[in-house]
C-alpha cells in the first residue's frame, strides 16, 4: 500500500504539473494581453511596457513560467521597488483586475463551492442510489420502469432550466425559502442550509438521474454473481444479502464516477453558481472569462486540476476498504 500511495503521488506531480505548462502556455500565449487589460483603455505605450515589466511579461515564456512555479512554492514579487506587489505562498498568480493574489480570491470563495458541492453530493448520492438499487431489486416492474422514466427526465433537464423552474416556484410563486444566498456554516447552520437548499436540489436532480441509471446496472450485474446466490442459500437475511454483499460490490462504479464530479464540483459549478448568484469559484472563473482575467483563469484550472486528480486518488485507494477483492 505504501508503495503504492508513494508511485500514485509521484503520477499526481507529473498530472499537475503538466496540466500546470499546457494551461500556462495556452493562456499566455493567445493574441489577448493581459498587460493591456490590466492597463486598461487609455493606456500609453510608455504605462503599457511598465504594467509588462510588473507582471513579468516582457520575459520569455520560459523564464515566466518558471517564475510561475517558483511563485506557487515560494511566493515571489510583482514589480520591482517601492510599487512592487508581493504574492506570498502559494502565489498562483496576481489579479490586477481584483489588485489581489489569485490564491485569496480563491481561498475567499472557496466555502461556497465546498458547500455547494458536499450538500449536492449528499443529496444525489442518497436519491440516485436509492433509486438504482429499488429498481433493480424490482427490475422489470411498475417500480422499475416508473423510477427509470423519471430518471431520463431529470437527466434530459439542463441544469439552468432546473434552477429558474426553482426560483419561480418555490422563491417567487410559493414563497418556502429565501433567494439563495450564501452563509456561512459557523455562523448560522439553518440559515447556510435554506438558502442553499434550491442550488443542492438543482444540482442533485442532474446528477441523481445519473446514478440512478449506474447504480441499477450495476446492481442488477452483481446481484447475478454466484456469491449471492449461495449467500442466499446460507439462509442470510434478504437484507444482508443485498447491503452487505450485493451493494457494497455494485459501488465500484459508483466511486469511480463520484471522484470525478465531486472533484470537479468542488472547483465551481459555473452555472449554477451564477444564476443564484453565488460567489463561488465557479463565478469567479465566470467572471473571469468575461474580464480576460487570465491568472485568475489558470489559477481556478490548476484548482479544478488538482481536485479531481486528488478525488480520483482517493477513490483508488476507497476500493480496498469496498471491494475486498482488490489489493494494492
Amino acid at each position: 500500500m505504501i508503495l503504492y500511495l508513494g508511485r500514485r503521488l509521484v503520477g499526481v506531480a507529473g498530472i499537475l504539473l503538466a496540466i500546470c505548462a499546457i494551461t500556462f502556455t495556452i493562456f499566455y500565449l493567445l493574441p489577448n494581453d493581459p498587460a493591456a487589460a490590466a492597463c486598461g483603455k487609455t493606456c500609453s505605450p510608455e504605462r503599457l511596457a511598465d504594467v509588462k515589466a510588473a507582471m513579468g511579461l516582457d520575459k520569455s515564456v520560459w523564464q515566466q513560467f518558471a517564475d510561475y512555479l517558483t511563485g506557487i512554492f515560494a511566493g515571489r514579487d510583482y514589480g520591482t521597488g517601492p510599487s512592487a506587489v508581493h504574492c506570498g505562498f502559494p502565489c498562483l498568480g496576481y489579479s490586477y483586475e481584483y489588485s489581489l493574489p489569485v490564491w485569496d480570491l480563491l481561498t475567499d470563495r472557496l466555502p461556497v463551492s465546498i458547500s455547494l458541492a458536499i450538500g449536492s453530493a449528499v443529496l444525489w448520492l442518497l436519491l440516485g442510489l436509492g433509486a438504482g438499487v429499488t429498481s433493480a431489486l424490482r427490475k422489470g416492474g411498475f417500480t422499475d420502469r416508473t423510477l427509470m422514466v423519471l430518471s431520463v427526465g431529470a437527466a434530459s433537464l439542463p441544469v439552468y432550466f432546473t434552477s429558474i423552474m426553482l426560483i419561480w416556484g418555490v422563491v417567487r410563486t410559493a414563497g418556502w425559502l429565501p433567494y439563495p444566498a450564501y452563509h456561512a456554516f459557523t455562523e448560522d447552520p439553518v440559515e447556510w442550509a435554506s438558502n442553499l437548499l434550491l442550488p443542492w436540489i438543482a444540482l442533485a436532480l442532474l446528477y441523481a438521474a445519473m446514478y440512478a441509471r449506474q447504480s441499477r446496472n450495476s446492481m442488477i450485474e452483481a446481484m447475478a454473481e454466484p456469491y449471492i446466490r449461495t449467500a442466499r442459500a446460507k439462509g442470510l437475511p434478504p437484507r444482508t444479502v443485498t447491503v452487505k454483499h450485493g451493494l457494497r460490490s455494485a459501488m465500484t462504479p459508483i466511486l469511480t464516477i463520484f471522484g470525478m464530479d465531486l472533484g470537479g464540483l468542488l472547483a465551481g459549478a459555473v452555472i449554477t453558481e451564477s444564476i443564484f448568484g453565488l460567489p463561488g469559484v465557479g463565478r469567479l472563473f465566470y467572471d473571469g472569462l468575461a474580464r480576460s482575467d487570465q491568472p485568475v483563469i489558470l489559477g481556478v484550472t490548476l484548482l479544478a486540476a488538482f481536485f479531481i486528480v486528488v478525488a480520483n486518488l482517493l477513490v483508488d485507494l476507497l476500493y480496498a476498504f469496498v471491494d475486498p477483492r482488490v489489493r494494492y
